[in-house]
C-alpha cells in the first residue's frame, strides 16, 4: 500500500507479508488514519469523517491511496482526493466514471472504538453501521444513497421558495425520492434480516448464555406489506404528501430513510437503557462478528478485518473468541497502544510496525 500526503502521512509504501499486522504506537501518531486508508480503498467511505478535505494533508491540495490486492497482488486500485474538482478513481490504471466499480476486489469489516456509541449513540451511526455493511454486499448502494441525498437537499431548498410552480416540482421530486427511497429502505430491512440470525448467536455466546439479541428494523416510512416494491413505494409517496405543508414551514423533510433507525433490544428490552458498558460491548462485537460472517458468506471472499485500539476495550475471553471467529482465513490489520493490549496469539505470524508522526518504522 502506498499514500502521499494522506492526514499525517507524507508519505507510506507498506507490505503487508504476513496474516495480521500488529500497529503499535501512542495515540495521536497516526495508527487509525493508517487503517481509514484501508476502509477508503476498500468502501470509498471513511467512518471518521464526511469531507475529503479533512483527509488531505494540511498545505497540499491533493492525497493519493493506492493498494495492490488479490491472487499475487496483481489488482491495483487508486484514489486521488482533491481540494478541487472531486475525486479520481482508478483501478489497473483506467479512470473509472463509476466510482462504485472500484469495490469488490478489497472488503474490509472494522471494529473501532467509535463503534461502541452504536447502543447508546444517534440513530445516525446506526444508520452508517447498517449502510456499510450493505455497501459492501451491494457496491451499487453507496450511489442510491448519494442519489438520495442530492434529491432530499434540493427539495429542501425548493421548499423554501416561493414559486408559482412549486408544487409541481416538488410532485416530481417526490416521485423520485419515493423510488429512490423505497430501494435504501428495503436493502436495509433485507441486511438486518440477514445480520439477526447470525448476531444472535454470538451474543448468547459472549454472555454466557444470559442475554438474547433482537435487531428490528424501524423504518422513518411507515410502510405496509412485507417489502413489496410497489406497496412501498406508494406509503412513501403518500406521505410526502401530506407532510408537505409542515415540512414547508420546517424547510425539511420529516419521512423517509433519513429517519430509519435500529432497535438494539437484549431480553426484549431496548439495550441503551438496560446495558452495562460490558454488555455493549459484548453486543459490538457480536454485530461485527456477524457482519464479518454475513460479507464472507455472500461474497465468498474473507473481508479484512481492521481492529482499531479495540482489543483493550474486550477482557482476554472475548479477545480469545475473536480470535478464534477470524481464524486464519480473514487478513487483519490491529492497532494497539502496546503489545500488552493483545493475547499472545495475535502477536504469532504476526508483521509488526511502529507508527511514529506519520512514518511507520520496523517495531523494536
Amino acid at each position: 500500500m502506498e499514500l502521499s500526503c494522506f492526514r499525517n502521512y507524507a508519505e507510506l509504501h507498506l507490505e503487508l507479508d504476513a496474516p495480521r499486522l500488529l500497529v503499535l504506537g501512542n495515540n495521536g501518531e497516526g495508527k487509525s488514519n493508517l487503517l481509514e486508508a484501508v476502509e477508503l480503498l476498500a468502501s470509498l467511505r471513511s467512518h471518521r469523517c464526511s469531507q475529503d478535505r479533512d483527509l488531505i494533508q494540511r498545505g497540499q491540495t491533493s492525497s493519493r491511496l493506492k493498494a495492490w490486492v488479490g491472487e499475487e497482488a496483481g489488482d491495483e486500485l487508486a484514489i486521488e482526493l482533491r481540494r478541487q474538482g472531486g475525486r479520481r478513481v482508478q483501478r489497473n490504471g483506467k479512470l473509472l466514471e463509476r466510482h462504485a466499480d472500484l469495490i469488490g476486489p478489497l472488503r474490509c469489516v472494522g471494529f473501532s472504538a467509535l463503534d461502541l456509541s452504536l447502543v447508546r449513540g444517534e440513530p445516525s451511526g446506526r444508520r452508517d453501521w447498517l449502510d456499510r455493511v450493505v455497501q459492501q454486499l451491494e457496491p451499487v448502494y453507496g450511489e442510491l444513497l448519494s442519489r438520495y441525498g442530492r434529491l432530499l437537499r434540493q427539495r429542501s431548498q425548493l421548499l423554501k421558495r416561493q414559486l408559482s410552480n412549486r408544487d409541481e416540482l416538488l410532485d416530481a421530486f417526490d416521485h423520485q425520492l419515493a423510488v429512490i427511497g423505497t430501494r435504501l429502505h428495503r436493502r436495509r430491512h433485507r441486511a438486518l434480516k440477514r445480520l439477526e440470525p447470525l448476531a444472535a448467536p454470538w451474543q448468547e455466546r459472549l454472555s454466557g448464555g444470559r442475554e438474547q439479541l433482537q435487531l428490528l428494523y424501524q423504518p422513518g416510512t411507515q410502510l405496509n406489506g412485507d417489502e413489496d416494491e410497489q406497496v412501498w413505494q406508494q406509503c412513501l409517496l403518500d406521505q410526502l404528501q401530506e407532510q408537505r405543508p409542515q415540512e414547508a414551514r420546517l424547510g425539511y423533510c420529516s419521512v423517509g430513510p433519513q429517519r430509519d433507525d435500529v432497535a438494539l433490544l437484549l431480553g426484549g428490552e431496548p439495550a441503551r437503557r438496560l446495558g452495562s458498558a460490558g454488555q455493549q460491548r459484548c453486543l459490538v462485537l457480536a454485530l461485527k462478528l456477524a457482519e464479518l460472517e454475513l460479507v464472507t458468506s455472500l461474497s465468498g471472499v474473507p473481508p479484512l478485518l481492521l481492529l482499531d485500539d479495540v482489543l483493550a476495550e474486550l477482557d482476554p475471553q472475548r479477545q480469545q473468541l475473536l480470535l478464534e471467529a477470524v481464524g486464519e482465513g480473514h487478513q487483519c490489520l490491529v492497532s494497539a497502544t502496546h503489545l500488552q493490549s493483545c493475547v499472545a496469539d495475535w502477536q504469532q505470524r504476526a508483521q509488526l510496525v511502529e507508527v511514529r508522526a506519520g512514518v511507520v518504522l520496523p517495531a523494536a
